[in-house]
């Protein structure tokens, strides 16, 4: 696993790296405006490269959203003949030129990133070096502050009111943020569909709620950088979301 994440390391922190040069002139080396912004620009950087799995996605997940009724009649129809029943599935999806791993795989290839991401931010908060990072810039970064807070504090590890009001407002944010896009992704991205018997559209439902409750729980762990990581994927997939469905409308 190493040999993969180690490059990812190296290329996420280069990235933090040569931004912060660039604003360094700007707002001084341990600024907490220079390292926001270098936080800010590596996501928005990150994200832009990735435009065309999330595009993939999108149509992915409406495909399989749009042929869940099918799905679910052949499954019904050929409950007793598991063979029968991946042959039609085969031929449904072959029809439609689409598969469930459509779906999937542009997640599956984010991943390894976005931990990376993740991993290298959190490093920072935990006053560990990855990648091209030098213990003496984790210490710079760790000591930045936004709002008033250094974004290496986390919620439970602080017993500054001040510190502890920023990352409340951040972990809401975080989690009102998730919901708006995944809410926005299900209300203008999918096929209008109630059956209550559609999986796809429930399994929708489910991750609408569950996900900013898991990231509200969780959020209290995480450094002040990692949750301005975490809502600025979420502000930029959502505003990426709304480009992409207003240029590319949902079939009826």
């Amino acid at each position: 696993m190493s040999t993969i994440l180690n490059p990812l390391y190296t290329a996420v922190s280069w990235v933090i790296m040569g931004i912060h040069d660039l604003l360094t002139p700007l707002f001084g080396d341990g600024s907490g405006v220079t390292w926001t912004l270098s936080i800010v620009g590596l996501v928005i950087l990150i994200r832009i490269i990735l435009i065309p799995l999330f595009v993939k996605q999108i149509k992915s997940q409406r495909a399989l959203t749009a042929l869940a009724p099918k799905m679910k009649e052949i499954q019904t129809r050929y409950k007793d003949d598991r063979q029968k029943q991946s042959e039609e599935m085969m031929k449904l999806y072959k029809e439609h030129k689409t598969n469930p791993l459509a779906s999937c795989f542009p997640i599956l290839a984010q991943a390894p990133i976005m931990f990376a991401l993740f991993t290298v931010l959190n490093g920072i908060g935990r006053g560990k070096a990855h990648g091209v990072l030098t213990m003496a810039d984790v210490e710079s970064a760790a000591n930045a502050k936004f709002l008033g807070a250094p974004i290496s504090e986390t919620f439970l590890g602080t017993t500054s009111g001040s510190v502890k009001l920023v990352t409340i407002l951040l972990i809401i944010l975080m989690s009102a943020s998730t919901f708006t896009t995944q809410r926005q992704l299900m209300v203008k991205g999918m096929p209008k569909n109630d059956d209550p018997n559609n999986m796809m559209l429930q399994q929708q439902k489910i991750m609408l709620y569950l996900f900013p409750v898991i990231f509200a729980i969780s959020g209290v762990n995480f450094p002040i950088g990692v949750l301005i990581y975490w809502s600025t994927t979420n502000f930029w997939t959502w505003g990426q979301q709304y480009y992409v469905i207003k240029r590319n409308p949902t079939p009826g």
